[in-house]
């Protein structure tokens, strides 16, 4: 009976940019964007490292290219509900997308080249906001203030030292085993009353924090309009006075 032998291996998946972009991102998700090299992620796909430059220009363009792919995997918010509705809904697939990749939170509007999934998300949020009756600037105000708060929690809730429930309370009771009895007495009565209740997660804060911006700025929304229905009537009453004395109109 002949021996047998073992199968040759399987061919190795080509070479391609998509490829390349996927594997830094596991490579950033395990290590962290800052061990990211060409040298590295050859390394990491079998291959040497000046194969990558047919698909990559260089490490920019593979940053580039991670940052849009993070986009992508952000929901656009849906042009057939309400702003507010759509607003939370791109928020809260933002902070899971940085969940998943917290190396990206300090990268997301940094790159001087965006690629299509940056642009196209950019659009469609300000498109939302615009058809809903922000002007430009107060589209540019909301846009701001949104991503600050989103980047903002991502990077404070991706360097807490703690990720669930549990190791919540662990971190608190420990804080508090090792301060004396009635030394920091706000912050004890926060840990005891608030973070040490059943139910409690940090990640609710965010959905309360933004709650209250989308409400600032609904209101804003709501001055503005008003103020310009004002201006319009104002506009009009003027018009007419010019027509009453002159006999004609402006």
């Amino acid at each position: 009976m002949a021996a047998q032998t073992d199968p040759s291996p399987a061919p190795r998946p080509p070479l391609t940019r998509q490829r390349v972009l996927d594997t830094a991102v596991e490579l950033a998700d395990r290590d962290g964007v800052g061990s990211l090299s060409m040298r590295k992620l050859a390394q990491e796909l079998g291959v040497e490292a000046m194969s990558l430059y047919h698909h990559v220009a260089g490490k920019d363009a593979i940053l580039d290219g991670l940052i849009d792919i993070v986009f992508s995997e952000i929901e656009l918010p849906s042009g057939g509900t309400d702003w507010k509705h759509a607003m939370r809904q791109r928020a809260s697939s933002a902070r899971e997308a940085l969940r998943r990749h917290p190396w990206a939170t300090s990268l997301m509007e940094s790159r001087p080249t965006p690629g299509p999934a940056n642009l196209r998300h950019h659009d469609a949020v300000l498109g939302i906001l615009r058809n809903a009756g922000f002007s430009i600037e107060l589209a540019a105000h909301a846009y701001s203030l949104l991503d600050a708060y989103i980047y903002g929690f991502a990077l404070q809730e991706n360097s807490l030292p703690f990720g669930t429930p549990e190791e919540t309370a662990e971190v608190a009771q420990t804080i508090l085993a090792e301060v004396a009895a009635g030394t920091y007495p706000h912050l004890t009565e926060i840990a005891v009353e608030h973070v040490l209740q059943p139910g409690y997660d940090y990640g609710n804060e965010y959905q309360f924090g933004l709650g209250l911006i989308l409400d600032g700025l609904d209101q804003a929304l709501g001055a503005s309009s008003a103020g310009t229905s004002g201006a319009e009537s104002v506009k009009g009453s003027a018009k007419a006075a010019d027509l009453k004395e002159t006999g004609r109109p402006p």
